[in-house]
């Protein structure tokens, strides 16, 4: 990936769905032989499901079901949009691999899958995203509200965000209504886009790709992150920050250039490169 390509997507990519499914089964194989008081629960979220995408309508729909919207009924209803738009699976499969690859403390697909909340509010957002375009607004708000009950996750639907993200820890996470976020990107807990509080339209910000927005970064109004950008933990992004470029303070100023995705390789470290 050169520093010329700016685009917030990646090039395209291998299909991620075979190669995650079947990790995510043999790890679910092993995790029920290993510990069989879990093996009901990998069989109904896992095992017995006939796809991907099936056991993810499963897995999502046990986490925020309530007295009003049963689990039935939210499975059918992801497994719906899962089945008009079938790249909804692909890019949660590439999701779950962003997880997996990019934090260690994940021994296997399982862990994210059934465990991490801000990959479930991330999928969740993209299913409210597939009913907000669709024209089905209401129901995209209601469970928008909903994910931000039950993971304190806030994602507008309108949002738009690409694949390959992953969204550490996740709680306080806020994205905005004009928020546009490139492929690759890791957000971890406590971070902001959002607007500045005075503007309409298209007030959010634009988070190009292979960024990684460190614990507690706030970016506010309609700016630009470059691709490959990293921004400081606790910082306050008021201004564009340039690609490749690693600003961290309050508010944020540059201390840093970056030579890679961060996004990827979640170094947060920036000392080494000093200006």
């Amino acid at each position: 990936m050169s520093r010329g390509e700016t685009a917030l997507q990646a090039p395209q990519r291998a299909p991620a769905i075979p190669r995650v499914w079947d990790a995510l089964r043999a790890d679910a194989e092993r995790i029920a032989a290993a510990e069989p008081i879990l093996a009901p629960v990998l069989r109904r979220a896992i095992l017995e499901p006939a796809s991907f995408a099936e056991a993810l309508a499963v897995v999502l729909a046990a986490k925020l079901a309530d007295a009003d919207f049963d689990a039935p009924r939210l499975t059918t209803l992801t497994a719906d949009a899962f089945a008009a738009d079938p790249s909804l699976a692909e890019t949660a499969a590439l999701d779950l691999a962003a997880s997996i690859e990019r934090n260690p403390a994940y021994p296997d697909h399982v862990t994210p899958f059934l465990y991490a909340k801000g990959f479930h509010a991330l999928e969740w957002y993209r299913v409210a995203h597939a009913l907000w375009t669709a024209d089905r607004r209401s129901l995209a708000l209601y469970l928008q509200g909903r994910v931000s009950d039950v993971f304190a996750v806030d994602i507008h639907p309108a949002a738009r965000i690409g694949s390959g993200i992953f969204v550490d820890h996740a709680t306080g996470v806020v994205i905005g209504e004009t928020a546009v976020v490139g492929d690759d990107v890791s957000i971890l807990h406590n971070v902001t886009l959002g607007g500045t509080g005075k503007e309409t339209g298209d007030r959010h910000p634009k988070i190009g790709r292979g960024v990684l927005l460190a614990a507690g970064a706030k970016v506010l109004g309609n700016v630009t992150v470059g691709e490959g950008a990293k921004v400081g933990a606790g910082s306050v992004v008021l201004r564009a920050v340039a690609p490749y470029t690693t600003v961290a303070g309050v508010p944020a100023h540059v201390v840093g250039r970056t030579h890679d995705l961060p996004g990827r390789t979640m170094d947060q470290d920036f000392l080494d490169f000093q200006i």
